[in-house]
């Protein structure tokens, strides 16, 4: 369930005082009138809005969340080696009895009876207590598991919210160089009219407009596949997007501070870790077959017509049950020790591999990330110097000391090193979001995004402490589709 930081369900409302109520509903009244009187225009979204709408709505995050409960479920399990079993039996049948020589046991019977039997597991060679710990071990997994799937996806939110940005801006650049080229060609045009160029310098006019039609096409085909991107990840259409900042403060002091929280925090690291935890627990586990299993037995059975001498007979039976195993299995759980033993062998390396590939990716993303701040440097002086070559090649090409071509080649110069800074500015800012995966620090939380949080611990203790019941919804014990009906749910004290 998400909730906000201060536990409260979205939704609920505190009571207000009168005033405050008018207050809001003159607020409301005159917010509503500026935006009916305002143009219509797109909303604003930043890029943290956006990444708390996606993790929020994201199915992708919701079928992770489930599949953890599915996994808590496995304690629940586990918990059940502690309880008891009870078990009912009935049975009524029709029976003819027939002697020779004849006597009074002869005759025609219906025997019917029934009984309760009890088992509770006292010892069973520490197998549950290790099921327990394997099963918490596989759920604190479960939850890095789920923390990796979010950073992916906000990963993606951030590469899609970027890419929009990205393509509407190369749009407005391929838009105003359309124009500039338009009137370029009609400038041509004139002075071709008045024998000042030839035809050839038309033509080379023409064909820069129709290059410039055919990219500014591409480009605009291009914002659509962002904006499909965008709302497939975010869940929405994307508002009025802005170039975000680059939050410094959330990029580790160095590569070395980098590497040092990655390869602790980082959740593939911690699940293989988890996951080396839960193996240690199935080798004990395995091995508890080994020992002596002890449980007590209540058993309770009435009996009616079972003879012509007895109308009803009444058994009632405690006892302890001792099995001792000498050599079960033909040794086969001897084998199954063995082979749980060599998987955690392996999920030992698995560790060391999650921190190698972690280093790898953050190394990688840490370069990516200087070269992109160099880039952006590089690209600022390039689009500096092209306005002002351009501006001067056209004052050239007015005195003729350059011609037509010269002006169009600057111009494109010009374009060209305009895209390269917004495509390095939108790489910046992913890069950095990329670091953030690798040392595990991408959390909507973490990040100030949103207040609203999912508690993977609530549906993991309403688990863990119930005793019986079907549904997977809260307040109820049976599933109403199963034909049970909807019961309330009363959990069993701590």
């Amino acid at each position: 369930m998400l909730r906000n930081a201060a536990g409260d369900i979205p939704g609920e409302r505190r009571a207000r005082g009168n005033g405050a109520c008018a207050l809001g509903a003159v607020a409301a009244l005159v917010a509503l009138t500026l935006l009916l009187a305002a143009p219509s225009q797109a909303i604003a979204e930043t890029l943290d809005e956006a990444l708390a709408a996606t993790y929020g709505y994201n199915p992708r995050i919701d079928a992770e969340r489930a599949t953890l409960r599915a996994t808590d479920e496995g304690v629940a399990r586990a918990m059940s080696g502690y309880r008891p079993s009870i078990n009912g039996q009935a049975d009524v049948g029709r029976q003819r009895i027939d002697t020779r020589p004849p006597s009074a046991a002869e005759g025609t019977l219906s025997p019917r009876g029934y009984a309760i039997q009890l088992t509770q597991p006292i010892f069973r060679g520490f197998r549950t207590t290790n099921a327990v710990n394997q099963a918490e071990a596989d759920v604190r997994a479960g939850r890095e598991i789920l923390r990796n799937v979010e950073q992916q996806v906000l990963l993606d939110a951030v590469e899609a919210y970027m890419d929009v940005v990205r393509d509407q801006e190369i749009v407005r650049l391929r838009e105003n160089n359309l124009k500039v080229l338009s009137e370029e060609l009609r400038a041509t045009q004139d002075r071709f009219a008045v024998g000042e160029v030839t035809k050839t310098d038309v033509a080379q006019s023409e064909a820069r407009r129709a290059g410039a039609v055919a990219q500014l096409d591409f480009a605009r085909a291009s914002v659509k596949s962002s904006r499909a991107r965008y709302q497939q990840v975010v869940g929405h259409q994307p508002g009025s997007v802005s170039q975000p900042r680059l939050k410094e403060e959330a990029i580790p002091k160095s590569l070395d501070d980098a590497i040092a929280i990655g390869t602790n925090e980082n959740p593939n690291v911690v699940t293989a870790l988890y996951r080396e935890q839960s193996a240690r627990f199935a080798v004990d586990l395995v091995r508890g077959e080994l020992l002596p299993e002890l449980q007590l037995e209540a058993t309770y059975q009435d009996r009616f017509s079972s003879s012509q001498f007895i109308d009803e007979q009444e058994t009632a039976i405690i006892a302890g049950r001792l099995n001792v195993p000498i050599y079960d299995q033909g040794g086969e759980v001897y084998a199954r020790v063995r082979q749980a033993k060599h998987a955690h062998v392996s999920l030992l390396q698995e560790i060391e591999v999650a921190r190698v590939e972690v280093q790898a990716q953050i190394v990688a993303a840490w370069s990516q990330l200087l070269a992109n701040r160099a880039q952006i440097v590089s690209a600022e002086a390039q689009v500096d110097a092209n306005q002002t070559a351009l501006a001067g090649v056209r004052e050239e090409e007015r005195v003729g000391q350059r011609t037509l071509i010269d002006v169009l080649n600057a111009q494109q110069e010009l374009l060209d090193s305009q895209v390269n800074l917004t495509t390095a500015r939108r790489d910046l800012i992913v890069t950095a979001y990329q670091l953030q995966v690798a040392i595990g620090h991408l959390d909507a939380v973490g990040l100030g995004v949103t207040g609203l949080v999912y508690d993977p611990e609530e549906h993991y203790f309403e688990t863990r402490r119930k005793w019986i019941g079907t549904s997977i919804t809260p307040g109820r014990v049976f599933d109403t589709h199963d034909g049970w009906g909807a019961v309330e749910s009363h959990e069993p004290s701590k």
